[in-house]
């Protein structure tokens, strides 16, 4: 479809259709994930209100606020003409404080009773990850959640995992047993078969240390794979 070639500032449209307007009229609600950043861009550029910037930003994306998410401040500036450091780094800071604020929320109950409580509890922490993490969950008795460790940090295609780290960190908690975690950034959870050895060492050298491995997610994006529920532990 052929854009106008009309422009109108957003200060020349009515009232109740400028994003920031809309927002104290109406709510936050109300308004569009378009509308939502371009209150953040705040102004446009010759020819193109904050507005059409934004929905310019959203197309690149395909509208998935989770792929605009993955961006670092560098890919933003490419998205489309007019979309300066600052305007990123403000896109980036708002993305990163929804993320937080879902983590917070999902730790709210810090109670481990299934693989579906391990992943809602550590997704938010490798969601938009371009490179492997390897986490650890401590947990108490009771399943409690004591605190969760980023063990390594590795590359595109793969992270390594210090059973002695994991271990120790085990001891100095006093964690009745843990929960480990990686995702995998091409979205593919199955398991290599480095996966498997690793888990298998771990459940023994754990086993030594009178500490139990519950599980061992591998994450993808919204999607997961337990080794607990496959039988594999």
């Amino acid at each position: 479809m052929e854009e106008s070639k009309e422009f109108l500032s957003i200060k020349s449209w009515a009232e109740e259709d400028r994003p920031r307007e809309k927002l104290l009229l109406k709510g936050k609600s109300s308004l569009s994930d378009a509308e939502l950043i371009a209150i953040l861009l705040r102004t446009g550029v010759t020819g193109s209100s904050a507005l059409d910037i934004a929905k310019k930003i959203l197309h690149r994306v395909n509208g998935d606020l989770n792929e605009l998410g993955k961006l670092t401040v560098s890919d933003i500036k490419k998205l489309e003409k007019g979309i300066g450091e600052t305007k990123s780094i403000t896109i980036v800071a708002a993305l990163e404080l929804g993320r937080r604020r879902q983590s917070s929320e999902v730790r709210e109950k810090p109670v481990i009773r299934s693989s579906k409580d391990s992943f809602e509890y550590i997704y938010p922490e490798v969601a938009d990850l371009p490179h492997e993490e390897f986490y650890v969950l401590y947990l108490n008795k009771s399943n409690k959640v004591l605190t969760h460790k980023n063990i390594s940090t590795g590359g595109v295609s793969g992270t390594i995992a210090d059973t002695k780290i994991i271990l120790k960190g085990a001891i100095e908690l006093l964690a009745s047993s843990i929960i480990a975690v990686h995702n995998h950034p091409s979205g593919n959870v199955s398991p290599s078969q480095s996966d498997i050895d690793l888990t298998k060492r771990l459940k023994e050298a754990a086993k030594m240390m009178d500490v139990n491995l519950l599980d061992h997610l591998i994450i993808g994006e919204k999607k997961y794979y337990s080794f607990s529920d496959s039988g594999m532990l």
